[in-house]
């Protein structure tokens, strides 16, 4: 069984996974007319987002319509793949805290 931070860690990691799949999404599509930023609402759906449910997918809002109708920033974009990167780094290795404890829990159990 999990610890409930090492759940919220799973979810956090979900959510960053997605963000980064709408971020190359975003990247590869900069060029195409018409074609609009997709993102989350990454503390929202982090707070209100359940086990296995897939988060709401949005259009940021204010985001700069170029003259072929897209909107997608590459600045914006890349800001968000740094980020996100970050991000997941950290969470990784508060993930890999956890099963340490784990399993030093497990390994103390078993010579007592």
């Amino acid at each position: 069984m999990l610890t409930p931070i090492a759940q919220d860690l799973g979810r956090y990691m979900d959510l960053l996974a997605e963000r980064q799949r709408l971020v190359a999404s975003n990247l590869a599509n900069i060029d195409t007319p018409g074609y609009r930023t997709r993102d989350i609402d990454f503390q929202f759906e982090f707070l209100s987002l359940g086990p296995g449910a897939r988060p709401r997918v949005i259009e940021p809002l204010d985001l700069t319509v170029k003259n072929d109708g897209n909107n997608v920033s590459l600045d914006r974009e890349t800001r968000l793949l740094a980020e996100n990167a970050l991000r997941f780094n950290v969470a990784s290795q508060l993930a890999r805290a956890e099963i340490r404890k784990i399993r030093m829990a497990i390994e103390e159990g078993r010579s007592a």
